[in-house]
Formats: C-alpha cells, sequence, structure tokens
C-alpha cells in the first residue's frame, strides 16, 4: 500500500510518532489494557484509536468523566508508559512511512510532533533505530494546547525555520489532520492498523 503525497513545495516533513513512524499503537493498547484492568476501567479498542493523539493523562481523566471512576490521572499513565517501555522490543517501523523517511533523508529536515512525551518518543525511535532522522522533537510538555490544536506543529515548523505552507504533516488520527490543517499545513492520513488489516483482508 502506497502513501499518496499531495502535490506541493515541500521543505520539511512533520511527523506525528505513534501509528505513524512507529507501529506501536497495538502496543500501546496492550498497556493500557493492562493498567486499566487493575481499576476495572474498560476502554474499547476503536474509541482507543479515535483517541490517538490525545495525551496520556487527558485520556485517564476523559475515562474517569465517562466511567465514574477516580483513577489518579498521573499515577495511571505513568504506570502505562512504564508497561509500554517493557513491551518495545517488539516495536516496529511502519513500512509506508518508512519509505518516505529514506526517499527524502538528506534533503529536508524531518521532526517529530507527538502527544506522547518526549522521552517515550526518544525510546520509540531508539528501538525502531530511527532516532537520528530527525532534527527536532516535539513533545507533549513542549507545547499547551494539544491536538487538534495546531501549537505542536507550528513550534516544530518554526524550530525548523520553514513556513507552515511548505511543511507536509504524516498523521494517522483524525484529530492530527486536523492540527494539521488548523496550523495551515499539508497532510497524509496513514491508515491504522486496524485500517491495513481490514485492507489486506480484503485483497
Amino acid at each position: 500500500m502506497k502513501l499518496e503525497i499531495p502535490a506541493g513545495d515541500f521543505r520539511a516533513y512533520l511527523f506525528d510518532c505513534d501509528g505513524t513512524i512507529a507501529d506501536s499503537m497495538p502496543l500501546h493498547y496492550i498497556a493500557w489494557t493492562k493498567v486499566l484492568g487493575e481499576w476495572s476501567c474498560t476502554f474499547d479498542e476503536e474509541l482507543f484509536y479515535s483517541w490517538g493523539g490525545k495525551p496520556t493523562v487527558k485520556i485517564v481523566a476523559d475515562l474517569n468523566q465517562m466511567q465514574g471512576l477516580n483513577m489518579p490521572a498521573e499515577a495511571v499513565a505513568a504506570h502505562k508508559e512504564s508497561l509500554y517501555y517493557e513491551l518495545l522490543p517488539q516495536l516496529k517501523p511502519v513500512p509506508e512511512v518508512l519509505e518516505h523517511i529514506q526517499a527524502q533523508q538528506g534533503r529536508i529536515p524531518f521532526a517529530v510532533v507527538s502527544g506522547s512525551s518526549r522521552t517515550s518518543v526518544v525510546k520509540s525511535l531508539t528501538a525502531i533505530g530511527l532516532l537520528d532522522r530527525f532534527q527536532v522533537i516535539v513533545g507533549s510538555g513542549d507545547y499547551k494546547n494539544g491536538k487538534p490544536a495546531p501549537d505542536g506543529f507550528l513550534l516544530a515548523a518554526s524550530r525548523l525555520g520553514v513556513a507552515p505552507r511548505n511543511c507536509l504533516v504524516f498523521e494517522d488520527t483524525a484529530m492530527g489532520i486536523q492540527a494539521a490543517t488548523a496550523a495551515g499545513m499539508a497532510s497524509v492520513r496513514v491508515p491504522s492498523p486496524l485500517e491495513r488489516a481490514q485492507r489486506t483482508a480484503d485483497r
């Protein structure tokens, strides 16, 4: 499956990390299921994917509100991240995105803009051997308003010294695409593991 790149004068590529560069969403879901199970909290897989790009602490807070729970958001989010780190040896890159990274490597600068912490992004990129490809990493602690707000993408463009209109964003979530659009950037949507599995099954 090829990703279609829109027409444009792109002088930088901006990537989400989880589910875009790293095929990490299934591993994150395993970690979420384990930690939430300790609190008798359910997290439907489709809802999990629809919330892609949402900071972990916000996910816990929203689940608390939806299910009438009182989980300590910071502690649960931290425990979930530690469980995810244990699964990192299983992590692989998303092949369709890796193809574009390799094609433009050295020609234009790259940045990562993630709703995860910088630590999580660095660990994921290190696990798949791609950390040195990115000139800028913007994590959840670097900006105030998360996706679908454009803050993270605008910060990355500023740090790269590239105008937003000349940036192309790779994203796997609706919130991420909305954030790119709000930043005045063109975007490419990366299908989720559920979508990729369905396409394979339909062949």
